[in-house]
């Protein structure tokens, strides 16, 4: 099974990173592509813009936000297309830019990507 990391943006990428996946909508302020080094942008798998602007990192709010995000992660095939990248390669790290390193839509999506990754791979 692929292993799932979570790294800020602003941290230096490191090879043991593996595939590296820009999970935000926006691109990260003051950062250039080679400071970043992405193999991808997944702009559809961040968070609408309105979930995020009503979210506004509010940490009271993080089990209503992710259920939300949750519910916009089953509509995509952005997540198909994920899924088939986590057969391809053995590490992949979602790169995010948010100060939370715990209550941020990265860690909702890493462990939305391998709950669906593990009930795939029973069927």
């Amino acid at each position: 099974m692929t292993e799932i990391h979570l790294k800020r943006v602003y941290n230096e990428p490191d090879p043991s990173d593996g595939y590296r996946i820009l999970v935000d909508r926006l691109w990260p302020r003051g950062m250039s592509k080679e400071r970043i080094r992405i193999d991808q942008w997944a702009k559809a798998l961040a968070p609408s813009t309105e979930l995020r602007k009503a979210w506004h990192h509010d940490p009271d709010q993080f089990e209503h936000f992710a259920h939300v995000y949750r519910s916009e992660l089953e509509k995509t095939d952005a997540v198909s297309d994920l899924l088939e990248t986590l057969d391809e390669v053995s590490v992949i790290t979602f790169v995010f830019a948010s100060k939370n390193e715990e209550l941020n839509h990265a860690v909702v999506l890493r462990e939305y990507c391998l709950e669906r990754y593990s009930r795939r791979e029973r069927e």
